[in-house]
């Protein structure tokens, strides 16, 4: 698989054609979409978190990272890790779709597969976060069943980051 983040001229032609691969946070293909998400959120805010993860945190039995790819090129990725066992919940983080693959199902296609890894290992919620500026991701968690709640994550500015919560059930995820 190539590891080239450039979308074909016949972009409309490969729609449909997803596969979504587990991969190492470390994978080139993990690594220049993680770029290409660092980089879009520094456009969007200035400034953005770290995009260097933890490779321990996405594998099993601590977590997934995933990769989707369009006929062969690599189009999206997240990750899930556990965030609290105790409680049952598990963190979707750094899910992010190439501009030229958004509005396919793409996203919510791959929150699908982390949430089911998620049930999978016995969690039963997520959460996330994003900004108040990403209006595609805010719709897309919104309309999945997401439900605002009060941030997590010390030190977040609260005029900016944005945490939501979904309780997860076998049903509530498409595999």
């Amino acid at each position: 698989m190539t590891s080239d983040l450039s979308i074909p001229a016949d972009w409309a032609a490969l729609a449909g054609e997803v596969a979504f691969v587990e991969r190492p946070v470390d994978h080139v293909d993990a690594v220049r979409l993680l770029a290409a998400f660092y980089q879009e959120q520094c456009g969007r805010y200035g400034f953005a978190e770290s995009v260097d993860l933890t490779p321990d945190e996405y594998r099993a039995p601590n977590g997934i990272f995933i990769v989707a790819y369009q006929r062969d090129q690599p189009v999206g990725c997240g990750g899930c890790r556990w965030h609290d066992r105790t409680t049952a919940t598990a963190e979707i983080k750094k899910t992010y779709v190439v501009p030229a693959a958004r509005g396919q199902g793409i996203g919510h296609a791959l929150l699908d597969r982390l949430e089911g890894a998620a049930v999978a290992w016995g969690a039963r919620r997520t959460i996330l976060e994003t900004g108040v500026r990403n209006t595609a991701a805010l719709s897309l968690f919104t309309g999945i069943g997401y439900q605002p709640t009060a941030r997590y994550v010390a030190g977040r500015d609260p005029s900016i980051n944005r945490a939501f919560i979904k309780t997860l059930t076998d049903a509530s995820t498409v595999r």
